[in-house]
């Protein structure tokens, strides 16, 4: 495993800078290391 391996391109306005008003409306991304997805 490489550091450059984690480079990748996140623009700053998908970053949330505060939490959302309706906390219900969050999202979370889960991955699946069996499955590798």
């Amino acid at each position: 495993m490489n550091k450059t391996d984690f480079y990748f391109d996140l623009p700053d306005e998908l970053i949330a800078q505060c939490p959302l008003e309706k906390r219900d409306n969050s999202r979370l991304m889960v991955l699946n290391r069996e499955k590798n997805t």
